[in-house]
């Protein structure tokens, strides 16, 4: 039987009382039966399995995606892990790619802009099309 209340897990893992209920719905954390004194109690285990699901949010990944990294960390299912991580670097690479495209825009525009010649700033005038 485990040794702390719903508010010690959250303390423990970071979250708020209500996250931890909101996993239970979704069905990445357990709830335990609620006893004759009606507390349930949770355990290390439990700690675990809430800070792993932080870090795989941490890491960007979906409530769906960490259920089925959940199970997988229960099977030891390395391939398919790998194949998640490799999607979710696929994900992240997309945004990456548009914001080091703007960025080097806007890099050429100030560089423009500060090279001092006549005429409307560049980087309005590209701004009004």
């Amino acid at each position: 039987m485990g040794s702390m209340t719903i508010a010690g897990l959250a303390r423990e893992g970071g979250v708020g009382v209500e996250t931890i209920r909101y996993y239970q719905r979704r069905g990445l954390l357990s709830e335990p039966e609620r006893p004759a004194n009606g507390v349930r109690r949770y355990d290390g285990e439990d700690v675990r399995r809430l800070r792993f699901i932080r870090a795989a949010q941490g890491a960007g990944f979906s409530l769906e995606q960490i259920g089925e990294l959940l199970a997988l960390d229960a099977a030891q299912d390395r391939a398919r892990a790998r194949a998640l991580a490799e999607e979710r670097i696929a994900e992240l690479d997309r945004p990456i790619a548009d914001l080091q495209a703007a960025r080097n825009w806007l890099s050429e525009l100030e560089r423009d802009c500060a090279s001092g010649n006549a005429g409307p700033c560049p980087i309005l005038k590209a701004f009004a099309g």
